[in-house]
C-alpha cells in the first residue's frame, strides 16, 4: 500500500501522500498538499501493509519517514467542509500518521480511534493531541491487517492510502463495514489524471471516480475531482474525493 510520501493537507494538501502501503510509495503518507506533498499518505507503506524493497516492514519504513520530516498539522480541508455540519460521534482514522485529521476531529468533540503501522507517527500524534488538549485512542497496526469492529463508527477516514488491486478490495470492504447506520466514509487520494506528477508512479494504485464508487458499494457514494495548484505552477494536480453514506438512521451514542 502506498502512502503519500509527503505530508499534505488536502489542501493545503501538501504532502498528502502520507500513507502508502508500499513503500511509500504507495501509500505515501505524504501530506496532501496542502495536498502537498500529497503524498502524505501516499501511504506508502504508511502502515499499511507493504514492505520496503529490502524487506523492512511498513512500520519501519514510515518510522524513518516520520522521524525525518515535519508533517503538516492542518486537517484536510475537504474533510473539514464535509464533516463540520455533522454532530460529533465515533470516528476511525485509518493510516492516521501524526494525526492531523484525527486531532481536528477530536477538537470538535469526536471520539477518535487512529490506526497506523508507524510507532513514530503515533507518538507524534499523541504528543500533538496532548498539546491540543484532546485524547486519541491510538492503535499500532498495519491497516491491511487491522479489522475494525463492525457498524461501530459514525465516520471512517482514509486519507492518502494507495493500495494495489489485490489489497484494496478487502480493505475497503472492512472500512465500509465499520460504518454505523447513517454514518459516512471519507476517502481522498491521488487521481489517475495525476499519474507521473503526484502519488505512486503505478497507475493501478491511483483512484478514479468509477473505482471509488465500486469499492464503496453498496454505500451511497458521491465522488468528486478536487484540483489543487501544482508546486511548479503548471497544470493543477487532481485528487479523487469520495463521501459515502451507509443506509439507515444515524444514531450517535
Amino acid at each position: 500500500m502506498a502512502r503519500d510520501a509527503m505530508p499534505t493537507g488536502h489542501d493545503s494538501h501538501q504532502p498528502h501522500d502520507e500513507h502508502s502501503h508500499q513503500p511509500h510509495d504507495e501509500h505515501s503518507h505524504q501530506p496532501h498538499d496542502s495536498h502537498q506533498p500529497h503524498g502524505e499518505h501516499s501511504h506508502q507503506p504508511h502502515g499499511e501493509g507493504g514492505s520496503g524493497a529490502d524487506g523492512t516492514s511498513p512500520g519501519e519504513v514510515w518510522n524513518e519517514r516520520f522521524a525525518g520530516t515535519v508533517w503538516p498539522a492542518e486537517p484536510d480541508q475537504t474533510l473539514v467542509e464535509l464533516v463540520s455540519p455533522l454532530p460529533p460521534g465515533r470516528a476511525l482514522d485509518l493510516g492516521c500518521g501524526p494525526g492531523r485529521n484525527a486531532i481536528w476531529l477530536a477538537r470538535r468533540g469526536w471520539r477518535v480511534t487512529g490506526v497506523d503501522a508507524s510507532s513514530v507517527g503515533l507518538s507524534q500524534a499523541e504528543a500533538r493531541a496532548r498539546d491540543a488538549g484532546v485524547t486519541l485512542e491510538l492503535v499500532e497496526a498495519d491497516v491491511l491487517a487491522y479489522v475494525p469492529p463492525a457498524a461501530r463508527f459514525d465516520l471512517v477516514v482514509v486519507a492518502n492510502l494507495h493500495f494495489s488491486p489485490g489489497e484494496r478490495e478487502e480493505f475497503f470492504s472492512r472500512a465500509a463495514a465499520a460504518v454505523a447506520p447513517g454514518g459516512h466514509v471519507y476517502i481522498v487520494g491521488h487521481h489517475l489524471d495525476s499519474l507521473g506528477r503526484a502519488g505512486p508512479p503505478v497507475p493501478e494504485r491511483l483512484y478514479t471516480e468509477a473505482l471509488l464508487t465500486t469499492l464503496l458499494a453498496p454505500l451511497a457514494v458521491d465522488v468528486r475531482r478536487h484540483e489543487r495548484p501544482a508546486a511548479d505552477g503548471g497544470t493543477p494536480l487532481v485528487d479523487a474525493v469520495a463521501w459515502a453514506t451507509a443506509p439507515g438512521t444515524h444514531g450517535i451514542e
